[in-house]
């Protein structure tokens, strides 16, 4: 009897993890790049209460007798599936159709990302929403100064130079200047992939950081080694399906439900063994 309640208060205590997860996903249902996550269970260990004994020549065998401790959290998986890009138009957003991470940096620590969303600084560098620097593919700070004229010198000095800009489907940057003239770079937007993504560790602000699970990063051109390629004026949507959320939602309450039952029930047993003695 104990045992069941015990069973109950494990069902529940998980089912609130499972309802915070959900409600994490629904948060972030806009959120560029987000990935949703997904909680798991297992059963937790099992009480043996009597043991399996094989078949003699004069009787069959018998199976062990075990009663269950109730549940425990399995995992809370990162779902990396692709998500709908959404056109804006603007130059700058960009959104990944296929496998891949944008690479930027925040000094010494390379973050990585699926938010497209990306900014000119008044340098003429190219950053995301936080200031972090986009990488290219030999990895060092992309710079639309550098790129039109520019010098290290005066780093802003290319800038008045540029007329416009595309991005190109393999992370190239191309440039009209004030002339007219196309200004062809070989700097390209970098791309990485993991063995395991599914190992990447959230570190908010739409980033991921490399785990011993994850497995090192592969630095490509958009396009190869398994990469997706990118969508200029477009972004990449949360992976969140609001109509599968709330059906979890449903299901992770009927589970809380049913096992606050169980505590009930058992807390009734409980007092009528009390009121035996009366």
């Amino acid at each position: 009897m104990l045992r069941s309640m015990y069973s109950g208060i494990s069902g529940m205590r998980n089912m609130q993890t499972k309802l915070d997860t959900i409600g994490n996903n629904i948060a972030n249902v806009n959120t560029f790049g987000f990935k949703k996550g997904r909680a798991t269970f297992a059963d937790m260990m099992s009480q043996e209460l009597s043991g399996a004994t094989g078949p003699t020549a004069n009787r069959g065998g018998v199976n062990s007798s075990q009663v269950g401790l109730g549940m425990q959290l399995s995992t809370i998986d990162t779902i990396h599936t692709q998500g709908s890009l959404q056109n804006t138009s603007r130059a700058l957003d960009v959104g990944i159709s296929g496998d891949g991470y944008f690479v930027v940096q925040d000094g010494d620590t390379n973050y990585y990302t699926r938010a497209g969303n990306f900014y000119l600084d008044s340098e003429g560098y190219l950053v995301n929403g936080s200031g972090l620097y986009v990488l290219d593919t030999e990895g060092n700070n992309i710079n639309f100064s550098l790129i039109a004229g520019g010098t290290l010198d005066d780093i802003t000095a290319g800038l008045d130079n540029i007329k416009s800009f595309s991005i190109g489907q393999d992370g190239s940057i191309n440039i009209v200047d004030s002339e007219g003239e196309l200004i062809e770079s070989d700097v390209q937007i970098a791309l990485a992939k993991f063995p395991n993504s599914e190992g990447l560790q959230k570190a908010g602000d739409n980033l991921y950081l490399v785990t011993p699970n994850s497995g090192a990063p592969q630095i490509f051109v958009p396009g190869q080694g398994g990469t997706g390629s990118v969508v200029a004026g477009t972004l990449e949507m949360s992976n969140v399906d609001l109509s599968e959320e709330f059906t979890e939602m449903i299901v992770a309450q009927r589970g809380f439900q049913a096992n606050s039952r169980i505590i009930t029930t058992s807390d009734e047993i409980l007092q009528e063994l009390v009121n035996l003695k009366r």
